[in-house]
């Protein structure tokens, strides 16, 4: 159920570890079922530039967040006391251009020391073809790296940040199947290419799981508990949605949302909205 010390030592040297089984067929069905009802239904809420935090609005996102095998997974690279931060539905339509530039998810998340880890859940195939995650690895050795922010229009990052002079010849293409995960470092430098097929990408990701000793650098952080310990109080306390698109829980992932931003946009030229 959890790794295993081999992937714990992969994870150490090079960055990441993937596939990991996470859900069965009929699970991964029925939340991508799920999701893209919320979607023709709720439009206003799900939308291309609206796909941060949809785990404070959506039970069962919240659910998935909290499954028992990412906490397993999750625990002996953080620790036991873990926190959510953020997610993001990273989902690429057939036969577009959006892609991922070459980063690291830490650069502009002002969040220290960097134990924490993202988790990136595949609802469909995820394959070279449609634009799966593609890593560097062994790059989260050096800490920050350069960012160009080139707020480039087919770009899904906010700033579209770059980190330029990657090789990617160096790459690993992390290829997951519908129900798999993938576990990556804050400073790993990891992007994607536009999917190039005829069905659409969807991936989850929740970034990032914190360990008990994260806080924020600046900004405030809206983080839903997870397991262990009471979160730090330099953080704001996100309840789980009772049901889908409550008011209570719009205005939550609302406020979580702003905060985000403020964060992640912090010294930028452009904004775009989350």
């Amino acid at each position: 159920m959890g790794l295993t010390a081999a992937q714990v030592q992969q994870y150490d040297d090079e960055g990441w570890i993937a596939p990991i089984d996470l859900l069965s067929a009929t699970e991964t069905a029925a939340i991508r079922g799920a999701l893209e009802a919320a979607e023709r239904e709720h439009p206003q809420h799900l939308h291309a530039e609206h796909r941060n935090n949809a785990h404070l609005i959506l039970p069962f996102l919240a659910d998935l967040a909290l499954h028992e095998t990412i906490i397993e997974c999750v625990r002996p690279l953080v620790g036991d006391d873990i926190a959510l931060a953020a997610s993001v539905l990273f989902i690429k339509e057939p036969a577009s251009g959006s892609f991922v530039s070459w980063h690291q998810d830490a650069k502009y998340m002002a969040l220290a020391p960097a134990n924490f880890v993202t988790a990136w859940i595949a609802l469909t195939p995820s394959t070279p073809d449609n634009g799966c995650v593609a890593v560097i690895p062994g790059t989260h050795h050096g800490g920050a790296r350069h960012h160009d922010d080139t707020f480039g229009e087919d770009n899904i990052l906010t700033r579209g940040q770059n980190v330029p002079d990657v090789d990617p010849d160096d790459a690993v293409d992390l290829v997951l199947q519908p129900g798999q995960m993938s576990l990556h470092h804050p400073w790993l430098v990891h992007g994607s290419r536009p999917n190039r097929s005829d069905e659409r990408r969807i991936g989850v990701a929740f970034q990032s799981y914190l360990g008990p000793d994260v806080r924020p650098e600046h900004g405030e952080y809206h983080v839903m508990h997870v397991a262990g310990g009471p979160v730090r109080p330099e953080f704001v306390l996100c309840p789980r949605p009772a049901a889908p698109f409550t008011p209570a829980g719009i205005a939550a992932r609302q406020a979580a949302n702003d905060a985000y931003a403020a964060v992640l946009y912090e010294g930028a030229e452009q904004r775009r909205s989350l």
